[in-house]
């Protein structure tokens, strides 16, 4: 018998010990109350394009400066498509 209780082909019919309900829950109203605490959080003042100039700013930082080895191994991470190039042909760039 399947999981919802009903014959599967080539099984007898036979009662199911446990009946079964199905229950379907609509979070939709929730997710748009956590996005509206979301941006109340953020404030009036937040600004997404200046947030992401911020945080490429940081990732420029991050990478800069790296040593030889550093630099190899970012390089390796690259080619491997764990991480995104970054600037020009290395990582400080």
């Amino acid at each position: 018998m399947s999981s919802h209780g009903r014959a599967l082909p080539g099984e007898p019919d036979r009662p199911d010990p446990l009946p079964t309900v199905d229950l379907d829950v609509d979070l939709s109203s929730h997710e748009m109350l956590r996005r509206a605490h979301v941006l109340d959080a953020l404030g009036p003042d937040w600004d997404p394009v200046a947030a992401l100039r911020g945080e490429e700013a940081a990732y420029d930082l991050l990478y800069s400066g790296l040593s030889a080895e550093q630099q190899r191994v970012y390089d390796e991470l690259v080619s491997a498509g764990v991480l995104p190039r970054r600037g020009g042909s290395d990582a400080a760039a």
